[in-house]
């Protein structure tokens, strides 16, 4: 037998969201940047993100990392993430996952106690502190690019609800922000499935309500996720929060979602409900945290904005290779509706 493709796949999560990463078998990617890079993948290479994410070998809730060189002089490496409907320009649990991967795997020297590195994604560089010990990496914290909201206070017209309360915010990918209580939900497992299903009407209401373009890349997508947004509470100088973050085609991030939490941060601090310098405890629908702090203010055009910082932890949960028999009728993948909600 002759495999069509080997892809060389390191299985990994963070606090709970897969982020496979993809370290060798894609071949070269033409781009001067990450972002050009993610263009040219997704309109020329597609068929490794369906092969990797789509079944038999993949599921609704995998992502995807490809870990590329850089042409950034301050880069340590690059990467593109994939996700199950679209190409992301930031992913914080996905980066995450690709730190851990780069180290623990030797791609990069890891340093003990504390490894610096800088990564180029498709929304930019991001600098990323790793703790180390013992040979593992035991927290990722990244520096986000900026967070700002496009629409405060709104209403957003929902069938069978009337008009609810929504902020549409950019945090590396852009958010339609809602009330968890309003809408009836205490952002608890038992709730996931009426979750993504009402999470997904509220992106269809929101992207035919309210227009999104990002000011400084036009081909950044508007609107693709509903965050629903549990009560906050203040600890001295830490605030407590749950949230979570339906991803279409239709699921819940199994972590409290980095550019979601990268979101909110600048959702509190534009209502004048967190400073600069404090930190949310962000905790996810599976009980998983990150630590989110304000690194600092910023403009992106004309918007106010919020640098985000987010901590958290991966683990590697395998190494193996993925083939493509080229007699498999399967080989770009399918989707069923019983558990994505939708095929696409």
């Amino acid at each position: 037998m002759r495999f069509k493709r080997t892809l060389s796949v390191v299985d990994c999560h963070a606090e709970g969201e897969s982020g496979k990463v993809i370290v060798g078998g894609v071949g070269q990617v033409p781009g001067e940047t990450m972002f050009d890079k993610r263009v040219h993948l997704e309109t020329h290479m597609d068929d490794i993100r369906r092969m990797v994410l789509f079944e038999p070998r993949g599921a609704v809730w995998h992502n995807a990392n490809i870990v590329l060189p850089s042409n950034h002089p301050q880069a340590d490496m690059g990467y593109v993430i994939l996700e199950t409907t679209e190409y992301p320009a930031m992913s914080g649990s996905n980066t995450i996952c690709v730190a851990t991967v780069l180290l623990e795997t030797g791609i990069l020297p890891m340093r003990e106690p504390v490894t610096n590195l800088t990564l180029e994604s498709p929304a930019g560089l991001i600098r990323v502190r790793c703790e180390c010990s013992d040979g593992k990496v035991t927290s990722v914290r990244l520096v986000n690019q900026p967070a700002f909201c496009y629409h405060l206070d709104r209403k957003l017209e929902l069938a069978g609800f009337g008009a609810v309360g929504v902020d549409i915010v950019y945090g590396g990918m852009t958010y339609a922000m809602v009330d968890a209580a309003e809408l009836g939900f205490a952002i608890e497992r038992s709730e996931a499935r009426e979750l993504c299903e009402l999470g997904q009407r509220v992106k269809a209401a929101a992207v035919e309500q309210f227009a999104v373009e990002h000011p400084e890349n036009p081909a950044i997508p508007g609107i693709t996720n509903t965050q629903f947004m549990g009560p906050l509470r203040r600890e001295g100088e830490r605030l407590f929060a749950r949230n979570t973050v339906i991803v279409s085609p239709g699921r819940c991030d199994r972590s409290p979602c980095g550019t979601g939490s990268s979101a909110r941060l600048a959702l509190l601090h534009a209502k004048g409900l967190m400073r600069e310098g404090e930190t949310l405890v962000h905790e996810s629908i599976t009980g998983s945290r990150f630590a989110c702090t304000i690194d600092g203010v910023a403009k992106v055009g004309s918007y106010a904005a919020v640098v985000p910082a987010i901590a958290g932890q991966a683990w590697i949960t395998g190494l193996y290779q993925m083939g493509m028999d080229p007699t498999d009728p399967y080989q770009e993948g399918f989707t069923m509706s019983d558990t994505w909600m939708s095929t696409v």
